[in-house]
């Protein structure tokens, strides 16, 4: 009999820990290094999140501080713009790119755009299938249940559905955010490039989640196969 704990599939998911591993430190490094570099503009990233939003129409929407460092968000169900303490209240180039960024999210939002639109709708099934999908797989495996087995896997390939889709709408929100600073003024010539650079870092960490997605879908249909020989 075959153990989770024992199955040397494990090993596929290596590259993705490293890929992670790394992007992570691209993002800290983009963070840091931008953190130190003040936009000449004066503006500070909730300024400019105000500023934006209301550009657009969305003063419904409001901007809000909150614990953590690199949490920003924007919530479309609260139409809230949290802002994080590293970048609340923050002038620097990072702090108003992320910002920037969160107000593309919300710019979606408004405009209804179809890619966050349809992973808003599947949050909740993701959600149960995130929780779900291991524990059903090993249980079946340990079982030697078939249908708990593909009952894991399918509830899995609803969080493989859920990263794929959020890549597009990650990518967009950041070009929204780097067209709207250099419009604007906020940001100024090689300002908005030190901006891509932090957001172009932060994107490498959720193609690393997709990364790790796949990988670890492979495995389970390779434990599945395995447990069938």
């Amino acid at each position: 009999m075959m153990f989770p704990y024992l199955d040397p599939t494990i090993v596929l998911l290596i590259p993705a820990v490293l890929f992670s591993l790394w992007a992570q430190f691209k993002v800290k490094g983009a963070f840091s290094r931008y953190s130190e570099v003040r936009a000449s503009s004066g503006v500070t990233a909730d300024q400019v999140s105000r500023e934006l939003l209301d550009r657009f129409g969305l003063g419904n929407v409001r901007v809000e501080r909150i614990q953590g460092h690199l949490t920003d968000h924007y919530d479309p169900r609260s139409k809230v713009l949290r802002l994080s303490d590293a970048v609340a209240g923050n002038s620097s180039i990072a702090a108003i790119g992320v910002a920037a960024h969160e107000v593309g999210h919300a710019i979606q939002d408004k405009e209804g755009y179809a890619f966050l639109r349809f992973r808003n709708s599947i949050v909740p099934a993701v959600n149960i299938g995130s929780t779900m999908s291991m524990p059903l797989f090993f249980i079946g495996l340990i079982m030697g249940s078939a249908p708990l087995l593909n009952i894991g896997i399918l509830l899995f390939c609803g969080v493989l559905v859920f990263h794929l889709v959020t890549l597009p709408v990650e990518f967009d929100a950041s070009a929204r955010a780097l067209k709207l600073l250099s419009e604007t003024g906020l940001l100024k010539g090689s300002e908005v490039g030190g901006a891509k650079a932090v957001l172009d870092a932060a994107a490498l960490t959720y193609v690393a989640a997709l990364v790790m997605t796949v990988l670890q879908l492979i495995r389970l249909l390779a434990l599945r196969g395995m447990r069938r020989d």
